[in-house]
């Protein structure tokens, strides 16, 4: 049956994979309820058009053709924000001429904060969608108050507990740090991707269940409705490619050759670079554990190195076909085949949910922002995974072995099992994921456009100042 669409939303996404596949993969669920979906996105990392034949497309002039922004510095994500601006507008304002075109909302990414001052110009309804874990975002803003109640810090005190942040040490501060201090630039900036201006409500890749205690504490102090429908990979109702970079699919084939639960899956996701003396140490600690393992090398992931020439002299052909290395892997697929025993991970919130929904445990090592939260959230609270204490060969090769040959790793393994099962029950007809994507194409359908948005009086999680049986309550 065809379905009629009356009403189109716009959606902005920030032009790196963790940020761009999510926006993506929400807007393939709102299409799928009946939205016109309109992708507003920068030049750079330009989705592929071809993979959302359904999509409108439109591309923002960025300015940063002749400048390479392939790892985001402050600077630069500012500059994108200002950049942008004048050509949403523009678009926008043409856009809300045509006959017949009813602009129901804006959902933008929380990095791409210039879109609020466009819209509240234009008077047009906005969303944020928060691509981060509710524990990331739930760091920073108890952080903002006072940073001086936690900066500088001694080394001495890497190991101690933040204040009010348990489970988090000063090692996993949630902020670039320099100095053992956070400069206040980065503060600054991490403030102004936790604004939501004027938006009416929040959207969250995440699950109800998953963080109840996060999203309520984060809603007592956002007070507009939270939306949690991840995840949105599972949610999607058909998968299409969002990645950025070629997939290897020749893997697979590799993987079809392996046991049940035997091989390591090691990537560190699309932006994180290592030196070559972790590649070094990565090498032995996974030639030394005697597991098979799959590796992902990103080109431009090694610093001062193309790709995996940094390797030790002879490194594939001594573990033969024990071993597959390659430049980038479908990892959805990769997480899903039964081979797959582990995860060696950087613990970016996309993997993580994919790793758990396929119930895969992990090697965790976090290397920057939310990946730290992360990171001790799946070792301390939800206890499916390893933390990876020293990158040095021997600690990792005990700790591969660890997760996939002891008895620790094998109570890992029956704890996310049992933790997707959890997720599963969220995505299924009735279940919470399902039950606030419902709340949420209700209140987007009745957003009025081109008028100062509303007090919201719906949602699945409420404003303080409302009261409603869909309230998350503390568990």
């Amino acid at each position: 049956m065809k379905i009629e669409r009356k009403q189109s939303v716009v959606l902005v996404p920030c032009p790196y994979q963790g940020h761009l596949t999510p926006m993506l993969q929400l807007g393939s669920i709102l299409y799928s309820q009946g939205f016109s979906v309109i992708v507003a996105h920068t030049q750079y990392n330009a989705p592929n058009y071809s993979n959302y034949p359904q999509f409108v497309f439109h591309s923002m002039d960025d300015g940063f053709q002749v400048i390479d922004i392939s790892f985001p510095s402050l600077e630069n994500l500012y500059s994108m924000n200002e950049n942008c601006k004048v050509h949403l507008r523009d678009y926008l304002v043409t856009m809300m001429e045509e006959v017949g075109n009813e602009l129901a909302c804006i959902v933008y990414d929380n990095v791409m904060f210039f879109v609020n001052d466009v819209a509240t110009q234009l008077k047009v309804p906005t969303i944020v969608l928060s691509t981060f874990s509710a524990a990331f975002t739930h760091s920073m803003i108890t952080i903002f108050p006072q940073p001086e109640k936690y900066f500088p810090f001694e080394d001495s005190q890497l190991l101690d507990p933040l204040p009010d942040l348990h489970p988090l040490r000063y090692k996993d501060v949630p902020f670039f740090v320099i100095n053992n201090t956070v400069p206040e630039a980065a503060l600054e900036f991490h403030r102004a991707i936790c604004d939501i201006g004027s938006s009416v409500a929040t959207i969250w890749n995440t699950m109800q269940d998953l963080e109840s205690s996060m999203l309520l504490r984060l809603q007592e102090h956002y007070k507009v409705p939270f939306f949690p429908i991840g995840s949105f990979h599972k949610m999607v109702p058909l998968a299409s490619s969002t990645s950025l970079l070629e997939e290897d699919n020749s893997c697979i084939e590799w993987l079809d050759r392996q046991a049940p639960n035997s091989v390591l899956y090691v990537s560190l996701g699309s932006l994180a670079t290592i030196d070559d003396k972790e590649l070094i140490e990565t090498a032995w600690g996974l030639a030394n554990s005697e597991q098979p393992f799959l590796w992902v090398i990103r080109p431009g992931s090694i610093s001062g190195f193309q790709c995996a020439e940094a390797l030790p002299d002879g490194f594939e052909e001594m573990i033969g076909e024990r071993g597959r290395i390659v430049k980038w892997a479908p990892q959805k697929q990769v997480l899903a085949h039964p081979a797959i025993g582990g995860f060696y991970t950087h613990c970016g919130w996309n993997s993580m949910l994919e790793s758990i929904s396929e119930q895969v445990p992990m090697i965790c090592r976090p290397i920057i922002a939310d990946q730290l939260v992360n990171a001790r959230y799946l070792t301390q609270i939800y206890k499916v995974g390893i933390e990876l204490e020293v990158i040095e060969r021997t600690v990792i090769e005990k700790t591969i072995m660890k997760l996939m040959l002891s008895e620790e790793g094998k109570d890992v393994k029956k704890r996310v099992v049992d933790m997707k099962q959890n997720i599963v029950a969220a995505m299924q007809i009735g279940g919470t994921s399902q039950k606030n994507l419902k709340d949420l194409i209700d209140f987007i359908s009745v957003l009025p456009s081109r008028l100062p948005p509303p007090t919201p009086v719906v949602g699945a999680i409420m404003s303080s100042n409302h009261t409603s049986s869909k309230c998350i309550r503390e568990s």
